[in-house]
């Protein structure tokens, strides 16, 4: 794909750099100038990608390089970057940060692929002439890649401007494109998992504002515009929505359900379905003629109170899981379809389709990029399926009555539900901690559409075990 789409990728030394003050900020300035920008999170992002898209006013995309293949990655980027003017891709963790010593799957991998410039964001702290040193290194380190800007973070005075901007420009021959001035509080609404996603943010529309007023204050963007780069991407064919048969899939879409990979949605309509957005923290119970139930990650712990206060809604989704209805839940998702959740001595009852009661740690349980394969029978994936996936949870499994064996996937890497496991499956219903992401793992969508158009020619008939590479 040619066009009048230009691009770039803003990357940080380190995770916690900056980045995505920067680009968020930069995305809300271009879109104020009046161009159509298509923003992009690469690596398994759920929040900043929902502070990307709220900035864009468009769908935010993921490209990772671990979970989805060179060509998945062209495709999705080329498609998606159609028609924009602006195609910006925020990186994560430190440029070259990758999932071995060699970097395989970082940013600049990711930026080269995609013959992208990249925007270095700096964070100053306590440092002048060195910030050059560490900017050299990096343009150093990798001779396909191509740093074009610096953006200067957590800057002090004037006088640590000066001094920085006049050493990296005089060794790197790199211009520093901007500063972000130390602010006196945190931009982003923070907590223990980092950013706040803008569904629960209080204010989202004036922090966008306010970065879109620190990139036009302090950023060069005219030069910033003139490093854009033309997106040269092969445009690969995409799904192609033929089919003939519809069906309808709920997702559960709230401020306590909010992890959705934009394209995990845009690959079900693709497959046939009609999705139809459900609030479980209001809706009375789930809408008649459903063929399918989709329930992402998210924090219902952070909803406990309300989705426990909904005891109609919880019932009709424990029903429906008793009367066949195919039932995919990822993490929050799973949390949702336990017994109940403790939180501070207080146990809140939940779906209770299967019987676990959950509670919540104070570190992270699992995070990082994970790898599953089917060996028992489920509604979605035939034995012998490998899917890679990525878990991030602070919740723990307090009591479950179950035992590991029965569990359907077996974890080639990470962490699971419990002891090297993932997957608890009743009738129609598979919940895990993994989230998948579908353009890297298409068995996704073709077992949740099959599965969906099963119960729609027999329905309540549940199907427990059911082997999808018979379908």
């Amino acid at each position: 794909m040619s066009g009048n789409c230009r691009g770039i990728v803003v990357a940080g030394l380190s995770g916690g750099s900056g980045k995505s003050v920067a680009a968020v900020g930069l995305t809300a300035y271009l879109r104020g100038a009046g161009l159509r920008v298509v923003p992009f999170k690469k690596g398994p992002d759920y929040i900043d990608a929902g502070w990307l898209g709220r900035a864009a006013q468009h769908p935010c995309y993921n490209l990772d390089p671990f979970l989805m293949t060179p060509e998945a990655i062209c495709s999705s980027f080329g498609r998606h970057a159609a028609g924009a003017d602006v195609a910006l891709v925020e990186g994560n963790r430190g440029l070259y940060d990758g999932v071995d010593a060699g970097g395989a799957f970082s940013t600049a991998e990711l930026a080269v692929q995609l013959g992208l410039p990249v925007l270095l964001v700096v964070n100053c702290s306590k440092a002048t002439r060195t910030v050059a040193a560490m900017v050299l290194g990096c343009r150093e380190f990798d001779h396909r890649l191509r740093i074009a800007g610096v953006i200067l973070n957590h800057i002090a005075t004037a006088r640590q401007e000066r001094v920085i901007r006049e050493a990296v420009e005089r060794y790197t021959s790199i211009p520093v494109a901007g500063v972000l001035p130390r602010q006196g509080r945190d931009i982003f609404p923070m907590r223990h998992l980092g950013i706040t996603p803008h569904q629960e943010a209080e204010s989202v529309q004036l922090a966008i504002e306010r970065l879109a007023g620190i990139v036009a204050e302090h950023f060069d963007t005219v030069m910033i515009r003139g490093l854009l780069a033309p997106v040269e991407v092969p445009a690969f064919p995409g799904a192609s929505g033929g089919h003939a048969q519809r069906v309808a899939i709920g997702v559960l879409r709230d401020r306590a359900f909010q992890f959705y990979y934009e394209e995990n949605l845009e690959a079900l309509r693709a497959a046939g379905a009609d999705l139809v957005m459900i609030d479980a923290l209001s809706a009375s119970a789930l809408p008649e003629g459903l063929d399918g139930l989709y329930i992402g990650g998210g924090f219902p712990e952070t909803s406990a109170r309300e989705l426990a206060a909904n005891s109609g809604f919880r019932a009709s989704v424990c029903s429906a899981a008793e009367q066949g209805l195919p039932i995919y839940a990822e993490c929050g998702g799973l949390i949702f379809l336990g017994r109940s959740i403790v939180l501070e001595g207080a146990e809140y009852p939940l779906a209770g389709v299967f019987p676990v009661t959950f509670g919540m740690g104070k570190k992270p349980q699992a995070h990082g990029y994970s790898i599953f394969t089917a060996d028992r029978d489920n509604p979605y994936y035939s034995p012998g399926t490998t899917i890679k996936g990525h878990e991030f949870r602070y919740s723990t499994v307090l009591q479950w009555d179950g035992k590991a064996e029965d569990l359907a996937l077996r974890m080639e890497r990470g962490t699971g539900f419990m002891g090297g496991r993932d997957g608890l499956v009743r009738n129609n219903v598979l919940a895990l901690y993994t989230h998948v992401l579908a353009p890297g793992s298409p068995e996704w969508t073709e077992g949740i559409a099959a599965a969906a158009r099963r119960y729609r020619a027999g329905k309540g008939n549940p199907v427990s075990g059911f082997r999808p590479s018979g379908s």
